[in-house]
């Protein structure tokens, strides 16, 4: 009887998984590569790639934050089956969707538990760019013939067109097509709006994206939103230290840049610059212009949310209050997450969002 108390072995399991899944979906005889069973159609993912897609999509899994955002946006939470640990820790989002509160995480920085993945059974897998170029991750998805979409952006235009492809996926091209009418009526309108703003006139921005010293470089999402915004980017175009896809600035930089404004978009990180003295004498310190910028889903304008139309009208009106007079913020808050998530926030909550109160939970309840 003891053997039949006996633990599987991570091996035997997934040597199990691995008859099982094969025997369901068969395999290719030519190159013994496993095959998509009956895909009814192919969708071109942001690497380019043509997917073929199963018949019926029912088990999502999220395997990059972003396109949890999204597939709760379209409507399609429920069948969320699997997330990463980050879509766990934003509060927003497991109110809305309480299906990503019950989700597997088989996904941490990028490392696949395909054990913890395969018992989750996906019809599809929507995967974080960076992921995608790591072969020996993909060659897991590959090994079990789980179909995978690549979801990877890096300016507003691959933005909406990441967007467009998970629209794509789940059959929601309507709803995807909506929000980015939505996207680019906000963007255009607020250029427009600056359009004849004097250069001398602009205010001189510094972003600080998750730490103090992280910024935005050219060519990116941030710059792009920034800029949109009516704002100076002061690290946009500067040299600046690259370390794992990301971008900083020395603190002798950013004293030289001497930005105006300052937004941060981690929680705590303006209060830490504000009683810095290495960041004292910076005229944003001076003059109290040190923001932290709303969270909802995610932290507006952040690399990997969606919520960056928002970002978008908050930064142009605290910047430039006396050219947003007709922005309410409030309303404008309110009715976006009415309108593209189907849901009310109360007062209390949208005031504690727009004053950059604490929307995600630490790391280690994630």
């Amino acid at each position: 009887m003891n053997i039949l108390k006996c633990r599987l072995t991570s091996g035997t399991l997934l040597f199990l998984l691995l008859s099982a899944r094969l025997a369901a979906v068969g395999v290719e005889e030519t190159t013994g590569a496993p095959a998509v069973s009956s895909p009814s159609r192919v969708v071109v993912d942001s690497f380019n790639r043509e997917v073929p897609l199963p018949r019926e999509i029912g088990t999502i899994a999220c395997l990059y934050a972003f396109s949890a955002h999204v597939v709760t946006m379209l409507g399609e939470d429920e069948r969320i089956g699997a997330v990463v640990r980050g879509s766990k820790r934003d509060r927003l989002l497991n109110e809305i969707s309480p299906s990503i509160r019950k989700a597997a995480t088989p996904s941490d920085d990028g490392i696949i538990n395909i054990e913890e993945l395969l018992a989750v059974d996906p019809d599809i897998v929507f995967l974080k760019g960076e992921t995608a170029l790591l072969e020996e991750e993909t060659a897991k998805l590959e090994l079990f013939s789980i179909p995978y979409v690549v979801i990877d952006f890096t300016d507003i235009a691959s933005q909406m067109r990441a967007i467009e492809v998970i629209g794509e996926v789940l059959g929601k091209e309507d709803k995807a097509a909506d929000f980015n009418r939505y996207y680019r009526k906000v963007l255009d309108e607020t250029r427009e709006r600056f359009v004849n703003l004097r250069e001398d006139d602009r205010v001189r921005l510094y972003h600080s994206v998750n730490e103090a010293t992280r910024t935005d470089a050219a060519g990116t999402l941030m710059a792009e939103w920034t800029e949109a915004a009516g704002a100076v980017n002061v690290s946009v175009g500067e040299e600046l230290r690259i370390f794992e896809n990301k971008y900083f600035a020395g603190i002798e930089q950013i004293l030289f840049w001497d930005p105006e404004v300052i937004i941060c978009n981690e929680y705590g990180v303006d209060s830490y610059i504000l009683s810095n003295e290495k960041w004292a004498s910076i005229t944003a310190v001076k003059e109290g212009r040190v923001w932290i910028i709303p969270t909802g889903i995610s932290r507006w304008g952040h690399p990997g949310g969606m919520e960056t139309p928002l970002a978008i009208l908050w930064t142009a009106d605290r910047l430039y209050p006396d050219l947003t007079e007709d922005i309410d913020m409030t309303e404008l808050t309110r009715n976006f997450y009415r309108d593209f998530f189907d849901y009310e926030i109360d007062d209390e909550l949208l005031n504690h969002m727009l004053s950059g109160g604490r929307m995600r939970m630490p790391r280690n309840n994630g």
